[in-house]
């Protein structure tokens, strides 16, 4: 077995309050990215609609394909870049015309426009606007299932506190990811909604390793004069190698996908190359940290409670 690490013991649980600062920063700057652009960019996927890729012979700019929409009363639609500065993804609004017609329309309006040079449809795509509310509320169901699931595996698997603290976690590394895509002007699409998912299952994973390593070393020895914060850290670290292992294997693995997958897999992979980090960093200054404070408190009411007994 590879080991990076021998015998680490680093503080990372001691070092907790400042990391509760850092992720609150994080939250604070994507929350307000998201509420500044009044909410999340959705894909045609939830919001329905046209899509028309276009790809022409030579770059074009954005304003003059607008312009030549604009005389067929497309003006307003949504014209991205889609990785090579020849090729645009539009998006048209539902209008009552099926997609077929819109495509015609689209077609004879860059073709009138000579300065656009010869061009290629290369797909049109159509979702009406009930698939796209199915689509949301699907959307919303599948993640609620999944949290749910999560806290009554480790509510009962280790304890309720830890089922929390892990949701808590999951809210965290979600909540980072959305605000990285409104900070990079993403579109929170069908591919998004399936990396989020994957980012909350490899951050629960990492989080149930933790657990399970803290659960193991109190049921063989429970050291005397150990907090639990200490035993917390203990753990921590006797998972590290592995924690570290596998987030390397998955950050690579998405950077190759990010950085060269192509368009199609940008959004889809950048999510994903976020979640890891978040997902990694968060199993331990979430997760394990808040079951620390947590357990704290708790262990805090008990101790003043037989305190102001005995007094009596």
């Amino acid at each position: 077995m590879i080991e990076l690490f021998r015998s680490p013991t680093y503080d990372f649980i001691g070092k907790r309050k400042r990391a509760y600062l850092v992720s609150l920063a994080f939250l604070l700057v994507g929350l307000l990215s998201i509420a500044a652009k009044g909410g999340l960019r959705y894909d045609i996927d939830f919001t329905g609609g046209t899509l028309v890729q276009v790809r022409f012979e030579r770059p074009v700019a954005i304003e003059t394909i607008r312009a030549s929409l604009g005389r067929i009363g497309l003006g307003d639609s949504v014209i991205q870049q889609f990785g090579d500065p020849r090729e645009f993804i539009l998006r048209m609004p539902l209008t009552s015309s099926d997609p077929e017609e819109i495509g015609r329309r689209v077609q004879a309006a860059i073709g009138g426009e000579a300065s656009l040079g010869t061009f290629e449809i290369r797909r049109v795509e159509f979702v009406g606007p009930q698939v796209g509310r199915d689509l949301q509320l699907q959307a919303i169901y599948a993640v609620l299932a999944g949290l749910i699931g999560i806290l009554l595996y480790i509510a009962i698997r280790f304890d309720l506190k830890g089922g929390v603290a892990a949701i808590i976690a999951v809210f965290h590394d979600v909540l980072v990811c959305l605000g990285a895509m409104s900070l990079t002007n993403r579109d929170f699409s069908l591919p998004v909604l399936a990396a989020l998912l994957t980012v909350i299952g490899y951050s629960v994973n990492d989080t149930i390793v933790a657990y399970d390593r803290l659960r193991e070393n109190r049921g063989k020895f429970a050291p005397k004069g150990q907090s639990f914060a200490q035993q917390m850290n203990a753990a921590v670290n006797q998972t590290l190698t592995r924690t570290v292992l596998t987030a390397l294997t998955t950050f690579f693995s998405t950077a190759v996908l990010l950085f060269f997958g192509g368009k199609v897999l940008e959004d889809f992979a950048f999510v994903l190359f976020i979640g890891v980090i978040t997902g990694t960093y968060s199993t331990i200054y979430v997760a394990a940290a808040i079951v620390v404070d947590w357990t704290s408190w708790v262990e805090g009411r008990v101790r003043r409670t037989k305190k102001a007994v005995a007094k009596a």
